[in-house]
């Protein structure tokens, strides 16, 4: 069997990455998750802080978030449900934070207008929970992840190698449009016929070993010791190159005041919480399209 450079547990740890990244990834479930990160709301309290979100969009999302075991329904009496974070739930937002600040660092901010002047201008920051699910959007699709793992671990790689280590039991030609996707991405570079990780792409590091040790349900104090990414970039790789992109957004209602606080009625306390103002902060007039699925700029 030829050796690589991946450590021999690498596989599993992919693998639990990139189903951790199938419960997250999809659209509007960072909002979601971040909603409910301070109490357990009932639904009719939870659609006006989310007021985008089209009618019957809401209640299919918590079910799913439900039942990857990150959100828990708890009837308290007939008619009165609430949702709230699981203790697994919990310990993720930790690792969200870590994913929002390396969509604050990376990420293009977007054009906003300047209510005095009129000009568009650049936003100074963006809502964390945008800079996640932006993040996510670059990492969650079903070959993304295991390709920018062989990166790391090979370095500089031809597409048959990167094919054969990240994409066993497809054609070599499959493996072309994955690549293709993670360039125009920002996150990888192509030198004739081969690939290797930009300085964006290096500085997924905490991204990734965040990811890593809740997937396997250890601590994050453990995420410094993985044995892949658990090296922190240098200076030059933390922030250089190009910002990364994202489509333009839409116009969003503001959004509006939080209701006071409830007691909490879950056992699980969050390990970090955001609040409404955080949630929502920096109030940009904007709201996310849909991104696409196959390269293209990012925001």
């Amino acid at each position: 069997m030829a050796t690589t450079g991946l450590p021999r547990s690498t596989p599993a740890d992919v693998s639990r990455v990139t189903e951790s990244l199938e419960m997250i990834a999809p659209r509007w479930s960072a909002w979601i998750l971040m909603t409910l990160s301070a109490q357990p709301l009932r639904y009719a309290e939870i659609k006006p802080r989310l007021p985008w979100l089209k009618d019957g969009t809401l209640h299919p999302k918590l079910g799913k978030l439900t039942d990857a075991g990150l959100v828990e329904r708890t009837e308290i009496a007939p008619g009165h449900v609430t949702y709230g974070l699981t203790g697994r739930g919990a310990d993720l937002m930790p690792v969200l934070t870590v994913i929002a600040a390396w969509g604050e660092a990376h990420l293009e901010k977007p054009l906003v207008r300047n209510k005095a002047t009129g000009e568009l201008e650049r936003a100074t920051q963006v809502a964390p929970a945008q800079n996640i699910e932006d993040t996510l959007a670059l990492l969650g699709p079903r070959h993304a992840t295991p390709l920018l793992w062989a990166l790391k671990a090979r370095g500089a790689s031809s597409a048959k190698a990167l094919a054969a280590e990240a994409m066993p039991g497809y054609r070599l030609s499959n493996v072309y449009p994955q690549l293709d996707r993670l360039v125009e991405d920002g996150l990888v570079r192509k030198d004739g016929i081969v690939f290797e990780l930009t300085a964006n792409g290096q500085a997924l590091a905490p991204v990734y070993r965040a990811l890593s040790v809740w997937a396997a349900g250890r601590p994050l104090a453990d995420a410094d010791t993985h044995p892949l990414w658990g090296q922190t970039p240098s200076p030059a790789q933390a922030r250089s190159g190009p910002w990364l992109t994202t489509p333009s957004r839409l116009p969003a209602p503001a959004a509006p005041a939080a209701p006071a606080a409830a007691p909490a009625l879950s056992t699980h306390a969050p390990a970090t919480t955001w609040k409404a103002g955080d949630l929502f902060s920096h109030q940009i007039p904007a709201r996310p399209l849909s991104l696409p699925s196959a390269g293209g700029p990012r925001r």
